[in-house]
């Protein structure tokens, strides 16, 4: 978080800026501008898609369009282009900015950090050919936006993020469309409903919030999409200073605590054990591959290891 930046939100012009830190991840190459079909994903199969792959000697089966006749002219027999069929994939984000996003003891608040991941890999998604939608939810408020690959769209979805930082009342259109409470579990819920088989899910939240419906709910995505779970995290969620009085930014103001009480010490332990091993649970039952980002964290470097050298989030 550079110092003009805010800690507790991030605008929309702030999350268009992004483009210039997903511009620094190694990108695939990128799709030919001609090609309606092209994305990150690449098939195994040869066909007629817009990526060349190789000329081989032609062989019966071979379609005859795609004889090489310069290659045949010149080496005196039927030589055939062969392709990589390319085929685009839809990228669904689910943003967490829930009430307990809305803290931090260092860095930037957790519902920053999450907004500044979901920003990222949105117009990562959308440059590398993919369709790009997103489920935003706060609490109140839960938006959904189906996949398209269109940059209107992603600004379309950056804005959601943006306004649902600053949200805290009870959204009218929530209510309308049936929506009881805006949680992870509700947006899941959306989320197999919006899903096409196939698609790459991204679920953005601190996860604190998980019921006996999460994992199951998570594993129901990923029996037929790839998903990956990025955990928001603050340090003291973690641990607690050894001792001394601290005070820590809160959605009601700066809340007061004294870490020097051994009794409240072990009782923090405990709770951030159990909570441990309850998430590790999850995610192992659901078979979803989970991440941590720290609220100290710079979000472009923390993504620049969870998704490798080339920057691929297929």
């Amino acid at each position: 978080m550079t110092p003009e930046e805010p800690a507790t939100h991030i605008p929309l012009s702030g999350l268009i800026r992004l483009q210039a830190d997903a511009r620094a991840l190694k990108l695939p190459a990128a799709r030919p501008v001609r090609s309606r079909q092209a994305g990150l994903q690449r098939s195994p199969r040869r066909g007629r898609g817009m990526a060349f792959a190789e000329v081989r000697q032609y062989q019966p089966g071979d379609d005859i369009r795609s004889i090489d006749w310069r290659v045949t002219a010149r080496r005196q027999s039927p030589h055939t282009k062969l392709y990589e069929e390319e085929r685009e994939r839809p990228v669904l984000l689910l943003c967490d900015l829930g009430p307990s996003l809305f803290f931090a003891s260092t860095g930037a608040y957790k519902q920053v950090r999450g907004a500044q991941i979901a920003g990222i890999l949105a117009w990562l998604a959308l440059w590398s050919g993919d369709q790009v939608g997103g489920i935003v939810f706060n609490g109140n408020e839960l938006t959904v936006q189906r996949p398209a690959r269109r940059k209107k769209s992603v600004l379309q979805f950056l804005e959601t993020v943006a306004r649902q930082q600053r949200s805290t009342h009870h959204s009218s259109a929530v209510a309308a469309a049936g929506v009881e409470n805006a949680t992870l579990d509700t947006a899941l819920r959306e989320a197999r409903r919006v899903a096409h088989t196939g698609s790459r899910i991204f679920v953005i939240s601190d996860f604190l919030t998980i019921t006996s419906e999460t994992s199951r709910l998570l594993g129901s995505l990923a029996r037929h999409n790839t998903v990956s779970a990025l955990r928001v995290v603050d340090p003291l969620e973690l641990k607690l200073p050894e001792s001394g009085r601290f005070a820590i930014a809160g959605e009601d103001g700066p809340v007061w605590f004294d870490s020097s009480n051994p009794r409240f010490q072990r009782a923090y332990a405990d709770k951030v054990r159990l909570h441990t091993e309850a998430l590790e649970e999850c995610f192992r039952t659901a078979g979803v591959q989970p991440a941590s980002v720290m609220t100290g964290d710079q979000p472009a470097l923390a993504l620049q290891a969870l998704l490798g050298p080339r920057g691929h989030i297929g």
